[in-house]
């Protein structure tokens, strides 16, 4: 196993993952579930929010990614155009959601009752998360983030094949690069969190975020989603 190219894949995957944490989509994606989740409106509760974008993101680009190093073969232009597109109406869905909630959401945020085993509370905002054992896990950015992760599987296998010459290296660099993309979505949650909880104090500023951020994702989505469309359409 070629150990300087290992080591050099890895770093280069992590400094590509922290980038590709930055795009548009993703920004956009988060900062709608953010803004959403009156709960989610602080550094600590928001970071792990991206880490948990960052997870699934992960997980779904190294399986789909694995799968297609072992074949040594790339992911056909309609899947991957069909899963491009499963992001687009992912952002047109969050942006909506966004929008009724803010609308819908009074002085304190809609109430919500849920249970933690067997004790049963209710508090305001609607639930991000389900509890399992001691663990919480963010469910809706978890899936955002695997829907992202498939629909950047396909593109990142195509990299890794045409540069990298071992399978140890190609799995390595994809392993690096979601590690990079959950600490970079991780570190850029942290830091909106702090606005946002600011914001929160005042609802009428917060719900306008909201309509606002919810805006941004659906004119996202649609730009995003409509030659995609066309193009599957057409053939």
């Amino acid at each position: 196993m070629p150990v300087f190219e290992v080591l050099t894949g890895s770093a280069l995957g992590s400094l590509l993952g922290m980038r590709h944490a930055l795009e548009p989509d993703h920004l956009t994606a988060v900062s709608t579930l953010m803004t959403s989740a009156p709960g989610e409106r602080s550094r600590v509760r928001a970071a792990m929010l991206g880490a948990s974008w960052g997870v699934g993101h992960t997980l779904s680009l190294l399986v789909s990614g694995v799968v297609l190093i072992v074949l040594r073969a790339e992911m056909p232009a309609r899947i991957a155009d069909l899963f491009e597109l499963f992001v687009a109406i992912m952002l047109v869905g969050l942006g909506v959601r966004a929008i009724v909630l803010a609308v819908r959401q009074g002085p304190v945020g809609p109430a919500h009752t849920h249970n933690h085993g067997p004790i049963v509370h209710s508090h305001p905002g609607a639930t991000p998360h389900v509890h399992v054992g001691r663990w919480t896990l963010a469910r809706r950015p978890l899936l955002v983030g695997a829907v992202h992760g498939l629909a950047g599987s396909g593109a990142l296998t195509a990299l890794v094949l045409a540069t990298l010459t071992s399978t140890a290296a190609r799995i390595t660099y994809m392993t690096l690069f979601g590690f990079g993309s959950t600490v970079g979505m991780a570190a850029l949650s942290g830091l909106l969190g702090w606005p946002l909880a600011k914001m929160g104090s005042n609802r009428s500023l917060a719900r306008a975020m909201s309509v606002t951020v919810g805006c941004v994702s659906i004119a996202l989505g649609i730009f995003w989603g409509y030659p995609l469309t066309s193009r599957l359409l057409s053939n």
